[in-house]
């Protein structure tokens, strides 16, 4: 399983990020190329623990069951649930959020698990660094593919 943690990994998603433009059109969802950025961006400071969202009721009961659904090999379902505090409906800049994002890329690579939080996820619960490594490659994967790239 691929891994933001893994220098080739991690270098294959700046090189799609790089890819996107301010016309690049969504596949499927309701954020535009921007706001998926800044989106992706968001769900990085979760990861590193610069931000936090509380567990939702729902992931407190089913989280810990479902939570490989973050990081296995099968692609995540188009449209599904995102962390509310992390939804981005407000105008962005399309390249002051690709760069602000590849740095968070760049420096949770670098960093390596240290740089995990041990606080939960706000709907899988506890996750391990590796589990965060893989679970955000995943997730940037899914949006990148959003966006044709």
């Amino acid at each position: 399983m691929n891994s933001l943690f893994d220098e080739n990994h991690a270098n294959q998603i700046l090189r799609r990020i790089k890819q996107l433009r301010p016309d690049s059109q969504q596949n499927w969802g309701k954020m535009n190329v921007a706001q998926m950025l800044a989106h992706c961006s968001s769900f990085q400071d979760i990861a590193t623990g610069s931000s936090t969202a509380s567990r939702s009721w729902l992931g407190v009961l089913i989280g810990r069951m479902v939570k490989p659904v973050f990081y296995n090999d099968k692609p995540l379902p188009q449209n599904m649930s995102t962390i509310p505090t992390i939804i981005i409906a407000d105008n962005r800049e399309v390249e002051k959020e690709k760069e602000i994002l590849i740095q968070k890329i760049i420096r949770f690579q670098k960093k390596g698990p240290e740089i995990c939080t041990k606080k939960p996820h706000p709907f899988f619960g506890k996750l391990s660094p590796d589990e965060w490594g893989r679970g955000l490659y995943k997730h940037l994967d899914h949006h990148l593919k959003q966006f044709s790239v």
